[in-house]
């Protein structure tokens, strides 16, 4: 038999068990979500509390991991997740290895089967996962080692932008590394491809299972390994047909006018949820397949298999049907809620990320000026001092990116600035473009537009929040200004500065409840936005700005979840997409809902700023 037959076998035989598979992992998945879920949510919790913060953003995190309790809260978090995997697994895996057809007698044999083995399994999570950080410390330090020597040289975003030589040489070396990594993974997930199996049918002791199954996958490992690439290959193929139906079925949506808005509504729902459906089948049967295919790999050795008394799955089943009833109400809501959030006027201020910066250099007066002419209500910047004590407007540490001048900003005087051209990279005709000062750009903005100062620190800040301050109470705009960090103490520091100012914190990823963190903003990564952040956010009585949202659909999507601000370097165009949206009726913004979260095509040349 060839490997695709057994694999394509593995899959028939998952879909004739789908009546066995298909309910017992959603009522597993059900119970994990009341299980797992609380108990990651406590150890998040209790690594941010030994912070004193109500969340961790950007630096805090890495640094918060690297720590001794960091990193032990990582180890569990990973492993309750990896135990919710192998709970599941071991599950579909014991409910096929007993045979029963009733999809309640076998879950519930299976579910007692794990119950019983619960603290082996979590003790193989947890050894499993310390093994897999053990093999990939090494090619991290290495990649780390192999970063520092090529590209901290300059500031990364010159790397980024332009990929010299020293960055090509640093992805032809990472990435060897990362294959070598990978075959090196591949060879020891192979040797303990039958671990699992050992701990929960043989009572092998965790410790002792991924040398017991190295040694029984001896000539084994070749095979395994096409068939687990095989097995994947179909279900990303299968999972791709079902989403290109789920497309053609979002193309009939009926959005003739306001008189369909409840039943686009509800169609589209409809499609949703036969399309979540069928990726939850496709989910069990795949699980499933796994299962067979490893199954075939295993042989036990004990003389009385476990296999306990078919019981009663009563409880995963009230729990399973008391979801989906409360998944029903959840949808009734969402329903009700977005057709009252697609009728809502738009909330949304409109931020010039750096100025315009995708039609003029950033963070100069160019840039600057063409925010302010384009409508933008802020203008975002962003704030340093120099070796002269200035406080001038630049994004990096140094002027490699914007001039190829191997200068740090905080080693150069005016002197030095007024020779460098932040220009021409953009285009020739502004070779004359030289980094602000903090002074010009609230000059050119004062009466205009307000002003969001972003304080960034390389190590090298003296006095940069007072000197700031000074700058702006210079120039009377206290109330027409803004700070924000990623640093967290900055803003702290800054609120305790200022109390009257607004100030608020910049984060690209989080932990915790940002609404709980000093600031009068917040200011997120446009992937961390849910609908459920801008709530608890503005509950708490703040704003959410989300940033760098430049797709006309992404703005649409931004404004309908009730964001406060849209950070972008397309100002004029987010200022057509709110007007657009203004002149829309529901039907048309739900379309537009639509196309960001289902992925369907829209049209929005209309939307897009053409000015050069």
């Amino acid at each position: 038999m060839t490997t695709f037959s057994a694999v394509s076998i593995a899959y028939k035989r998952a879909w004739a068990r789908r009546r066995v598979f298909v309910p017992i992992y959603i009522a597993v998945r059900l119970m994990l979500v009341a299980l797992i879920a609380p108990a990651v949510a406590i150890t998040v919790n209790l690594a941010v509390s030994l912070s004193n913060q109500t969340a961790l953003t950007d630096q805090a995190i890495a640094a918060f991991i690297l720590s001794p309790a960091g990193f032990i809260a990582a180890i569990v978090v990973l492993s309750l997740f990896l135990l919710a995997e192998v709970f599941v697994f071991s599950v579909m895996a014991g409910s096929l290895r007993m045979g029963e057809s009733d999809p309640w007698r076998a879950g519930s044999s299976a579910i007692g089967l794990i119950l019983s083995r619960l603290p082996a399994l979590f003790g193989f999570a947890v050894r499993f996962v310390v093994r897999v950080l053990l093999l990939v410390l090494p090619f991290a330090v290495i990649a780390a080692l192999i970063a520092w020597w090529t590209l901290t040289e300059f500031d990364i975003n010159y790397y980024l932008t332009f990929h010299p030589p020293s960055f090509w040489v640093a992805v032809v070396l990472i990435g060897a590394l990362v294959l070598v990594m990978a075959w090196v993974l591949i060879r020891r997930l192979s040797a303990w491809a039958l671990g699992l199996h050992l701990v929960l049918f043989e009572g092998v002791h965790p410790g002792h299972a991924f040398n017991i199954s190295a040694t029984r996958m001896e000539g084994k490992r070749g095979r395994l390994k096409i068939e687990l690439a095989i097995w994947l290959i179909l279900r990303l193929v299968i999972a791709a047909v079902i989403a290109w139906v789920a497309g053609l079925l979002f193309a009939l949506v009926p959005l003739q006018g306001t008189a369909n808005l409840k039943l686009a509504l509800i169609y589209s729902l409809l499609v949703a949820g036969m399309w979540s459906l069928a990726g939850l089948v496709l989910a069990a049967t795949a699980l499933g397949a796994l299962a067979v295919v490893l199954d075939g790999f295993f042989e036990i050795r004990t003389t009385e298999p476990p296999h306990p008394e078919p019981g009663s799955l009563r409880v995963p089943l009230i729990a399973a049907v008391g979801a989906a009833a409360v998944a029903v109400l959840i949808g009734l809501w969402f329903g009700q809620h977005l057709l009252e959030r697609v009728q809502a006027p738009d909330r949304a201020e409109v931020i010039g990320h750096r100025g315009a910066a995708a039609l003029r250099p950033e963070n100069t007066m160019a840039a600057v000026l063409k925010a302010i002419e384009d409508g933008a209500d802020w203008v975002e910047i962003d704030v340093q001092e120099t070796a002269d004590d200035v406080i001038v407007v630049a994004h990096d540490s140094d002027f490699m990116k914007l001039a190829g001048v191997n200068l740090k900003v905080w080693d150069a005087t005016m002197e030095d600035i007024a020779g460098i051209d932040i220009g021409s990279w953009f285009g020739p005709e502004y070779a004359d473009q030289r980094t602000p000062t903090l002074r010009d750009v609230l000059e050119a903005a004062k009466g205009k537009a307000k002003v969001i100062i972003e304080l960034k620190y390389y190590g090298h800040d003296v006095d940069l929040e007072n000197r700031v301050a000074a700058i702006v109470e210079e120039f009377g705009m206290q109330d027409d200004i803004a700070t924000m960090s990623l640093k967290y103490p900055a803003v702290q520091k800054m609120k305790a500065l200022r109390p009257d100012w607004r100030a608020g914190v910049l984060a690209a990823t989080a932990i915790g409840d940002l609404s709980g963190l000093e600031g009068d903003f917040v200011a997120v990564n446009a992937a961390m936005v849910t609908p459920g952040l801008v709530r608890s956010v503005q509950a708490a009585g703040k704003d959410i700005y989300v940033w760098t949202v430049n797709d006309p659909l992404q703005m649409s999507a931004m404004a309908s979840m009730g964001v406060d601000g849209l950070i972008t370097d397309r100002p004029a165009m987010a200022n057509e997409v709110l007007r657009v949206r203004a002149e829309m009726g529901p039907a048309e913004r739900l379309l537009l809902w639509l196309a960001t979260t289902f992925g369907m095509s829209v049209d929005t040349q209309a939307m897009r700023d053409e000015n050069p």
